[in-house]
């Protein structure tokens, strides 16, 4: 069976799901302590993952504990936690001051932990324990974290852009001799969408492209700005910010998923839906979904589904502050022990055998090497049979360091520095909002984004009457003042650019 790579498929955190955790075997005799003595340190590790916890998770964990405390006479408890209860789960950790030395930040929560003072600023500790993190990574990427000056969290080396469009369920393409090459618009996507409904009237054509994402989550015309309140049309305007709610763009991309939606060709219940999108096209239920590319990512989406896909781009690939800081480590205001927690996060970047634990499990168990650095499963075993199978390379510092596994091209980590390299590049690459001045205002505008956005991207609104009461509802909770403070910020972000 083949295993796809990794990419992130920028992330916007869904459904509430149960909380999923595991502990396993420390061998630290102390949850803390000072990093000068000889006390083995004991880190606590949070992190997202799809599905249920891999039941050799402790025996991935004792792997990588031999060698953390080799070489910084540390050990670490992880706790992997369903991507749908991620951010109610961490919000309740950072806010109870429950013991946590290192965390995944996703873009969705930066500024608001670093308004809040949730996570602490890294730039000396990146100086004195973690010189590998910045030797492995372009200084462009690492600065694009910064808020105020100040770095908060460390992005994970990967794909730092990416391209958006249409992946589509390959037995139906071919069924219906769909010439993939065509589709380059929105009306072309529409046309095969209502090709689709006619042949296959017991599917939906588009679902979803994960649970709690619109349509716009993964066509996108704008540089987000972090979180879309405030945004960079075009990735240019000279960089002036506008209310993207109150763009005709805006209002036209609604008016289509309405009309879509009001033809079958959109999920019923796309806006409450929480099936993800690989158990829609595996059950027969749909056909396509909108989606973030990288190189690799129709093998990748093929092994995650179960179902062979092909893809179409719609946008070229375009990187963004967004795009970089989409999955970063930061470590918690909680932690007793930064300096080790730290050390930790540098290996993470720096040992090839620490990458490979995280993101393959052990060898001869979870993969046995082909050659080189190509990887497969060993004799017997598969996804679905392996104790260690999660397929989340990108979440774990350093992806370039990983083994390949099989069905993949051996280069996928060079063609993946070249599509960053080649993408275009926004204008605002490297700001990121700091929303404290406005951190009353930011949060009102955020409970409404909320409740408006899903319902109105995704179709299951009607968007003449919904979107004037969103405009509205988003002016009374002060998104102005936010959109104010966010170009005085970009503003002086550019002039100490110069």
């Amino acid at each position: 069976m083949k295993k796809g790579l990794t990419v992130i498929s920028a992330l916007v955190i869904g459904a509430m799901l149960f909380l999923s955790a595991c502990g396993g075997n420390n061998t630290g005799s102390s949850s803390g302590g000072d990093s000068s003595t000889d006390t083995t340190v004991v880190l606590d590790v949070a992190y997202p993952i799809f599905g249920s916890v891999p039941k050799d998770l402790s025996l991935v964990q004792d792997s990588i504990n031999a060698i953390a405390k080799e070489k910084i006479n540390a050990t670490v408890k992880l706790t992997p936690i369903s991507f749908g209860n991620w951010e109610q789960q961490v919000n309740l950790m950072l806010s109870s001051g429950e013991k946590l030395d290192l965390m995944v930040v996703t873009s969705t929560l930066y500024s608001g932990l670093v308004a809040k003072g949730q996570i602490i600023e890294l730039d000396s500790l990146l100086d004195s324990h973690g010189q590998g993190i910045k030797d492995a990574m372009d200084p462009i990427y690492l600065n694009a974290s910064r808020i105020s000056g100040s770095v908060y969290g460390v992005p994970t080396i990967r794909d730092f852009a990416a391209s958006q469009g249409l992946t589509m369920r390959k037995d139906l393409v071919e069924k219906h001799q769909i010439d993939v090459s065509s589709i380059k618009t929105l009306d072309d996507v529409e046309a095969v969408l209502k090709l689709v409904k006619e042949k296959e009237p017991n599917l939906t054509p588009l679902v979803p492209g994960n649970i709690g994402r619109t349509m716009l989550d993964s066509y996108r015309w704008f540089d987000q700005l972090g979180d879309s309140i405030g945004v960079l049309p075009n990735y240019d305007n000279d960089l002036q910010v506008v209310n993207l709610y109150e763009t005709e763009e805006y209002a036209e991309f609604v008016r289509k998923m309405r009309s879509w939606y009001s033809s079958d060709l959109i999920l019923k219940d796309a806006a409450t839906n929480k099936t993800s999108q690989f158990d829609l096209l595996k059950s027969n239920r749909g056909f396509a979904y909108f989606s973030n590319m990288k190189p690799g990512f129709e093998e990748q989406e093929s092994k995650s589904s179960g179902v062979p896909v092909v893809t179409t781009t719609l946008v070229q690939p375009v990187s963004t502050t967004t795009n970089v800081t989409g999955i970063m480590w930061g470590i918690p205001i909680n932690s007793k022990v930064p300096e080790k927690a730290m050390e930790f996060l540098n290996l993470m970047y720096t040992d090839k055998d620490i990458v490979n634990l995280f993101n393959w499990g052990i060898e001869g168990t979870h993969y046995v090497v082909q050659s080189d650095n190509v990887i497969d499963f060993p004799e017997g075993v598969d996804a679905a049979t392996s104790g260690y199978s999660m397929n989340m390379g990108y979440l774990f510092g350093n992806q370039f360091l990983s083994h390949v596994f099989t069905g993949n091209d051996p280069n996928i980590w060079k063609e993946t520095e070249a599509f960053n390299e080649s993408a275009i590049k926004s204008k605002a690459l490297g700001f990121t909002f700091d929303a404290t001045p406005v951190k009353t205002e930011y949060a009102a505008v955020t409970n409404v984004v909320t409740q408006y956005k899903l319902p109105l991207e995704t179709g299951s609104v009607d968007p003449d009457v919904v979107l004037p009461e969103f405009i509205s509802k988003l002016k009374s909770a002060g998104i102005e003042k936010v959109i104010a403070e966010k170009q005085k910020q970009l503003d002086e972000w550019a002039a100490a650019s110069k």
